[in-house]
C-alpha cells in the first residue's frame, strides 16, 4: 500500500508506478514522472533532493530531467529493476521519508489533471506487426476467401512493416483526415481526395529501451532485457488509400498519417503478474523463435467512440492481448534475427488485437465486414470514422484488489486539408 491514496479502480497503483513525461503551467519545462493514483511524481524533485541517489549507475538529477524517457531507458533492465523497487519504497505506507516531508511533497506531487503529457520518448524507428491470427484471418477472408485467408509465411514468421516515427502522437493530439489517392469504382482509374473509409486498429506496443549492435542479433531468452515497456496504441488506418497502394510494397500513405499512443509506459516488471500462455503455434515456429516460457499477456482491451454530434462514448470492442498469436519477445527476436540494429526510443506496434467473437475485432473494418453493416452509436451509425469522432482505448490487468493500466489512448479526426484551397 502506499501513503498516496489510490482508488481501486485506478489504473495506478504502486504496483505498476508507469513512466511518463509531462510538463505544467507553473513549469513549462517537460520532465520524466511515475503515475500514482491521480497524481504524478515529479521524479526531478525526488532526484534534486538526492532519494535516488543510490541506484548505482544512474545520473538521476540528469536523466529525469530530460524531455524523453531515452536516456533513461538506454540505461538498462538493472538500472529499471532498481529504480522501480526504490520508488515503490519511497511511496509505501509505512516509509516516513516523503510522506512525513510535506515542503517537499508539495514541490513533488503534481495532480494529473494539472499537467500536461508528453510524447514520452524520441522515437528513432518504428514497425508495425500483424501478429493477430484472428484479425488476419478476418482480412484475407474479406479479400481473398476462405480458402486463401492467411498468407503461406504467416504462421512461421511475425510479418511486420516499417512505418513513420514522425506522426506518432500523444494521447489527446487531434489528426487529420488523411488526402491520398482511392479507387471509388472498381476498375476504373483513382480519385484524390479524402480517405472516406478512416479507421482505427486497437493494438499494443512496446517501446525498445536497450538495442544490439548491427550485425549482433537479439536471442529470445534476452528479448525481454531489452524491452522498456508497453503502451496502448492506435495505427489509424485509411483503408480506401492502404488497399489500392499496398500492392506491391505495403502500408504507405494509408498508415503514415497518424498514430495515438498513451502517454504512459507501463514496464514489462509490473505486467509480469499477468504473464500467460499464448495461442498455441502450429506448425512449431523454427528454433530462434521457439519459445517455452509464457509469454503472452492477460491485458483487458477496450475501444469506445464518441461520434460527431453525440455526447457519450460507446463501446465497440472488447479484445484481450492474450489472443495475440506472435508474443513481444517473438516480434522483437525476428526483427533483430538479420542483424538489424534496433535502438532505444524505436516503437514496435503488435497490429490489430482481434479476439474469437464479433465483439472483439479490434477494428472497423471487421466489425462492420469493410462496410458491408452498420454500427449504432445511441442512433447514430456509423460503418468508418468521420470528421469530428473521438476513439478511446484503454487496457488493464486485473489483479486482487488493484488493476495495472495503462491511462487512455484518445484521438479525434479532424476535417481534411482542402487542396483547392492551397
Amino acid at each position: 500500500m502506499s501513503f498516496i491514496n489510490v482508488s481501486t479502480d485506478s489504473h495506478f497503483p504502486i504496483q505498476n508506478l508507469p513512466f511518463g513525461v509531462f510538463s505544467t503551467a507553473e513549469k513549462t519545462s517537460p520532465r520524466v514522472g511515475v503515475a500514482i493514483g491521480d497524481q504524478i511524481v515529479d521524479l526531478s524533485v525526488v532526484a534534486e533532493a538526492g532519494l535516488l541517489d543510490g541506484v548505482s549507475g544512474l545520473n538521476a538529477k540528469e536523466v529525469f530531467s530530460q524531455s524523453t524517457l531515452n536516456q533513461y531507458m538506454s540505461l538498462g533492465k538493472p538500472v529499471w529493476s532498481a529504480v522501480r523497487k526504490a520508488l515503490q519504497s519511497l511511496l509505501s505506507a509505512d516509509n516516513a521519508t516523503l510522506r512525513d516531508n510535506a515542503e517537499l511533497r508539495a514541490k513533488a506531487f503534481v495532480a494529473q489533471s494539472a499537467a500536461k503529457m508528453h510524447l514520452p520518448a524520441e522515437i528513432g524507428d518504428y514497425t508495425d506487426f500483424y501478429a493477430s491470427k484472428e484479425h488476419a484471418t478476418n482480412v484475407g477472408i474479406m479479400f481473398r476467401g476462405k480458402e486463401n485467408a492467411l498468407m503461406p509465411n504467416w504462421t512461421h514468421l511475425p510479418v511486420g512493416y516499417h512505418g513513420r516515427a514522425s506522426s506518432v502522437v500523444v494521447s489527446g493530439t487531434d489528426l487529420v483526415r488523411p488526402n491520398g489517392q482511392r479507387v471509388a469504382v472498381k476498375g476504373e482509374p483513382p480519385v484524390f481526395g479524402p480517405s472516406v473509409r478512416l479507421d482505427y486498429e486497437l493494438e499494443m506496443a512496446f517501446l525498445v529501451g536497450t538495442g544490439n549492435q548491427l550485425g549482433e542479433p537479439i536471442s529470445l531468452r534476452s528479448a525481454k532485457d531489452h524491452i522498456f515497456g508497453v503502451v496502448v496504441m492506435n495505427d489509424w488506418s485509411a483503408r480506401d488509400i492502404q488497399s489500392w497502394e499496398y500492392v506491391p510494397l505495403g502500408p504507405f500513405l494509408g498508415k503514415n498519417f497518424g498514430t495515438t499512443i498513451s502517454p504512459w509506459v507501463v514496464s514489462l516488471e509490473a505486467l509480469e503478474p499477468f504473464l500467460v500462455e499464448q495461442p498455441k503455434q502450429e506448425p512449431q515456429p523454427l528454433p530462434y523463435l521457439k519459445d517455452n516460457e509464457k509469454a503472452g499477456y492477460d491485458i483487458n482491451l477496450e475501444v469506445q467512440i464518441k461520434p460527431s454530434g453525440g455526447s457519450e462514448y460507446h463501446t465497440v470492442t472488447r479484445s484481450n492481448l492474450k489472443y495475440m498469436y506472435w508474443s513481444f519477445k517473438q516480434q522483437l527476436t525476428h526483427h533483430a534475427v538479420n542483424g538489424c540494429n534496433m535502438r532505444t526510443g524505436d516503437l514496435c506496434g503488435s497490429g490489430t488485437i482481434s479476439g474469437p467473437t464479433e465483439d472483439s475485432f479490434g477494428s472497423l473494418l471487421e466489425l462492420t465486414w469493410s462496410g458491408q453493416k452498420e454500427l449504432d452509436l445511441g442512433g447514430i451509425k456509423r460503418k468508418f470514422i468521420e470528421d469530428g469522432d473521438e476513439v478511446l482505448m484503454t487496457g488493464f490487468c486485473q489483479g486482487d484488489g488493484y488493476i495495472v493500466g495503462f491511462g487512455d489512448c484518445v484521438g479525434k479526426i479532424l476535417p481534411a486539408v482542402n487542396y483547392d484551397q492551397l
